[in-house]
């Protein structure tokens, strides 16, 4: 059998229509009360649905949910919700609403938990790092921090400080930083959104998927090769991209614990 068809399929599915206007709604918030492209703005949705490290004054429990909502850009928003029809509408013409609900729910917070490891890890790090350079600002613990960190930006070069004056901005400097580093937000629906992608590529192998409309490919390499990537670019963490891709590998993970616990005991073909 190499392709799958359902006795009814509706182009777009009651909770996936109704995750499109949800995303669209905040989306079209976010941009009114100026928090889309504007930094300087005052980011109230930001800090109270967006999810933030547990260490941080702006956490709070239910951004494991919240934060699936909200997105950071136009591109971002269209990329998420477009993938989220695409292979979305496949699984829940599958699986029926209630049980695609489930899995989306699950992919996503199970990526919100992973990325919290991370990040736990990272300011564990951090702080760690910074400790150590505070009570012996040698070359040496300057060296390690910067190594893991960067502390630099467009308009400041952060270097090794050559005077007692230069050390105490430095300390200052690092203090704001790791401030800045902790208090960080992480929004959108893309842990969710591959957690799916994973499922259709599980369940339909061999379903051929069009890359930008003219390539064809087989779905289990498209998800290889998406698997790939983020793990090499988490372990990377490439350059300032500011993409949670352990994030998107715990959609992934849950993704294929939910699917391997329900085919137990209905093992189904594969399609």
């Amino acid at each position: 059998m190499s392709e799958f068809r359902p006795r009814r399929f509706d182009i777009l599915p009651l909770v996936i229509k109704n995750l499109l206007i949800i995303n669209g709604l905040v989306f079209f918030g976010q941009y009114t009360m100026g928090e889309i492209q504007n930094p300087s703005a005052n980011h109230f949705l930001e800090d109270l649905f967006a999810l933030h490290y547990w260490g941080s004054p702006l956490f709070k429990p239910h951004q494991f949910l919240t934060h699936l909502f909200m997105h950071g850009s136009i591109g971002h928003l269209f990329s998420n919700m477009f993938t989220l029809w695409m292979f979305g509408s496949t699984l829940e013409n599958l699986w029926g609403s209630k049980r695609f609900l489930i899995f989306y729910l699950i992919c996503g917070l199970g990526a919100a938990l992973c990325h919290m490891g991370v990040v736990t890890y990272e300011n564990m790090r951090l702080t760690h790092d910074i400790n150590a350079y505070f009570s012996d600002p040698s070359l040496a613990n300057f060296n390690t921090l910067t190594a893991h960190f960067d502390l630099s930006t467009d308009k400041i070069v952060f270097s090794y400080p050559n005077s007692p004056a230069e050390l105490e901005m430095s300390k200052l400097y690092i203090h704001n930083y790791q401030i800045e580093y902790r208090d960080i937000s992480t929004l959108g629906a893309s842990g969710a959104v591959f957690g799916l992608l994973f499922a259709f590529g599980y369940l339909f192998p061999n379903s051929l998927v069009y890359l930008y409309f003219l390539f064809p490919m087989k779905a289990k390499y498209i998800v290889a090769a998406m698997i790939i990537f983020e793990l090499v670019s988490g372990i990377r963490n490439s350059a300032g991209d500011n993409v949670a891709h352990f994030a998107h590998l715990g959609g992934v993970l849950f993704s294929y614990l939910l699917l391997r616990n329900w085919n137990k005991k209905n093992r189904r073909h594969f399609y």
